[in-house]
């Protein structure tokens, strides 16, 4: 479910230090902005931001990069921002379709997917954050070694995505149709949907992709 419109919130947002307001010229030179040469961790419909907040907390020594497309969302995760200091923690409102846009070859470690837009109709799958167009956009910006972790409630959606990673070439590891009571549960941060959802006692699929 989408917030409803904040009126005046996409001025806001282009007028708060954390947010990048032009991401392009950072391409190949993320570094410059963090000032430091750690590795960068890609949070693609980020929401509210509770989930990439929480790591970049954890980890000060990765920078850490929030993607969101909507202004109205974006706005709610700088009013999280404001409460505690985060250096290694920069917001983008950007369109991911553009990815290769803004990020060079191998410039990023990790990519996270938290509870996409399943984009239910069979017209709209190229769309999805996992289709073998947008693995491909992410096999041009990811390092050699690295990752996408997917997380989502949606079992036909992570069924897609499975197809789709082989159909690409990508291999699939650590997969469970039920997280909580799997093997891979230790050093999981929960997203806001995250919670709900097992709160009502939905299971959580994920997986994590990567490349020969």
């Amino acid at each position: 479910m989408r917030l409803r419109n904040i009126k005046g919130s996409r001025e806001i947002v282009a007028s708060d230090e954390s947010v990048v307001t032009e991401p392009e010229q950072y391409k190949g030179k993320w570094n410059t902005l963090f000032g430091n040469d750690h590795p960068i961790h890609v949070e693609i419909g980020m929401g509210k931001g509770k989930f990439i907040m929480e790591l970049a907390l954890q980890n000060p020594e990765i920078n850490y990069i929030g993607i969101e497309k909507y202004s109205s969302v974006l706005l709610r995760a700088l009013e999280k921002k404001k409460e505690v200091e985060l250096p290694n923690l920069f917001f983008l409102r950007f369109d991911a379709e553009y990815l290769n846009n803004i990020f060079d070859e191998d410039e990023i470690s990790r990519i996270y997917l938290n509870f996409s837009d399943p984009w239910p109709k069979d017209r709209h799958a190229k769309r999805r954050l996992t289709s073998k167009e947008f693995l491909t956009r992410y096999d041009k910006c990811l390092k050699k070694e690295g990752q996408v972790i997917f997380k989502t409630d949606n079992r036909e959606l992570f069924e897609f995505s499975l197809e789709q990673a082989k159909e690409a070439g990508w291999i699939t590891d650590e997969v469970t149709f039920h997280l909580h009571q799997s093997d891979y549960l230790e050093g999981n941060v929960m997203t806001e949907y995250e919670e709900k959802f097992v709160a009502e006692g939905k299971p959580i699929n994920r997986m994590v992709l990567y490349r020969n």
